[in-house]
Order: C-alpha cells, then sequence, then structure tokens
C-alpha cells in the first residue's frame, strides 16, 4: 500500500497575497507530488459557517482554474497558534506551509513582522512569498547562505529535496567573517553541503560575500544580482518576544522590497525525522 501523500499547507485570508502563495503551491505540488489545503482560521466558532461557505466556493473555483484538487482547514482562535500547531502534528503530513505577505507595514514595524510570529514554533518549513510565479513558475536559482552556525545543515535537507524534485541549481553564498575561528567552522560548513549536494546529484555553485560586511544585507544584494527564485534560510534560535518586537534579523530578507520568495527553516525542526533528503 503506497504511503499517503504530503500536503503544502497555504495560509489563506482572502487575500491577493493568499492568491499569490495558492499559486506557488500549486506549481510546486505538481512537481513534488503533493496536495494542496488552504488553512482559515477565524476568531471564534460562531464564524465558521460563514467562513466555511466562502472556503468551498474557493476550493471549487481554483481547482478548475488552476487544474489542481484544493481543499481546505478551517480552525477557530489564534493563526499563531492554530497553524503552527496544525502543520506540526504528523498524522496531517504537513510538507511545509506557503504563507503570503504584503511585508512589513505599518504597525509590523513596531511589533514585529506576522510572518514570522506565526512561522515561531513551526516544526514545518515557510516559503514566504509576496507576487505570485513569474512566466515559467520554476525556482530555477536557490540562494543558500552559509555562515558559522551549526544549524546550516537543518536547512541543507531543504536545498536538496528543492534541488531534486525542483530542479534548482544551488548557490552556496558563504560569509567571510574575520575572526579566523569562525571562519574555520564556515568552511566546514561549506564543505559539508558540498559534499552532500554532489552525493545527492544537486547543481551549485560557490560565492563569496565581502570580508565585514552585513552578511544578510549581502545575501540579499547577492540574490538580486543572480535574480534568485528563492533564498532559504534558519530563523533565529529561541526566538523571543523582544527579537519579534524589534525585528530579528531575518525579516531584513523576508519582507525584501523584490519579494524574492524565501524559505525560513525553524531550528526547532527535527533534523533526523527528514535525514533521508541528505542520503538520496
Amino acid at each position: 500500500m503506497s504511503e499517503e501523500k504530503k500536503t503544502i499547507l497555504v495560509t489563506w485570508d482572502f487575500s491577493k497575497p493568499a492568491e499569490n502563495a495558492l499559486r506557488h503551491a500549486v506549481n510546486i505540488a505538481q512537481s513534488v507530488d503533493n496536495k494542496v489545503a488552504l488553512f482559515h482560521v477565524v476568531a471564534e466558532p460562531p464564524q465558521e459557517a460563514a467562513a466555511e461557505e466562502k472556503l468551498k466556493n474557493i476550493c471549487l473555483k481554483f481547482s478548475s482554474e488552476l487544474g489542481c484538487e484544493i481543499y481546505y482547514v478551517l480552525k477557530s482562535g489564534s493563526i499563531f497558534d492554530e497553524i503552527s500547531e496544525y502543520a506540526s502534528q504528523e498524522e496531517n503530513r504537513i510538507n511545509f506551509v506557503i504563507l503570503g505577505t504584503h511585508g512589513i507595514q505599518g504597525k509590523q514595524k513596531i511589533f514585529g513582522s506576522k510572518a514570522l510570529r506565526v512561522i515561531n514554533g513551526s516544526t514545518v518549513p515557510f516559503l514566504v512569498v509576496r507576487h505570485e510565479p513569474d512566466d515559467n513558475g520554476k525556482f530555477n536559482n536557490i540562494v543558500f547562505p552559509i555562515d558559522f552556525k551549526s544549524e546550516n545543515k537543518e536547512k541543507l535537507q531543504w536545498a536538496i529535496y528543492l534541488g531534486k524534485y525542483l530542479n534548482s541549481k544551488i548557490h552556496l553564498y558563504m560569509s567571510s567573517p574575520r575572526d579566523k575561528s569562525l571562519l574555520k567552522k564556515t568552511n566546514v560548513n561549506l564543505n559539508f553541503a558540498i559534499r552532500f549536494l554532489i552525493q545527492n546529484n544537486i547543481e551549485y555553485e560557490i560565492h563569496t560575500a565581502e570580508v565585514g560586511k552585513d552578511f544578510m544585507k549581502e545575501t540579499l544584494n547577492f540574490s538580486k544580482s543572480i535574480k534568485a527564485d528563492m533564498v532559504v534560510i534558519t530563523t533565529t534560535k529561541h526566538m523571543t518576544l523582544m527579537d519579534l518586537m524589534f525585528a530579528a534579523k531575518e525579516q531584513y530578507l523576508i519582507a525584501n522590497d523584490d519579494g524574492i520568495p524565501v524559505m525560513c527553516v525553524n531550528p526547532r525542526a527535527s533534523f533526523a525525522k527528514v535525514g533521508q533528503f541528505m542520503y538520496g
């Protein structure tokens, strides 16, 4: 008996960014043989009936228009709690979540990006998008920033997964810390990544950031220069309320003005459970 397909979950609030996220989800689902589901949260249970009717119509509309069966999941409560809880339950078989965003606007600049608040705590990655897919809908070039942190290995599994199923080239973008011990750790992470990319027959290129520059900003500048289709990052480990209030550093990438999609891998995710990506 074959294993049930996994699902790409799309956070749904009936907005244009949510529709853009759905279009990305359908494109990717066709390549990785996943199902697609809309995830909508209402504040109170009495609101569910009206929302359910709208969701049924939306699923029918886009299933017909995009040529992909789409279903929905409806919950009541807080989006910040419900999405991560549902996505993290193994029986729901969620591969990853796609979240459409307007970027950081208004009060979000003070109190932290809503996207980061939703992502924080999830054990599955979030792909954050702003715009609809381009004409070819492909992720040909994926940027993979590499620094001295051990979390690099946690996101590598996803670079390999995307490289395999989306036929993407992985651009290893290496930081250049002045500290020799940190540079040594960065090189260890680089060599680790190269070894597994070669083992899995993933095309890659190596690029190096300028010494002493802000690595997050340099990563974005590099991504723009090659017209990258995605950047894969890890979120801040043990993110605190203070990180959210004063903008954790990854917000700079997530809310980039060019709207480059960013996959956020939470370091709380179990590295061992998805190790099969690493070994082909």
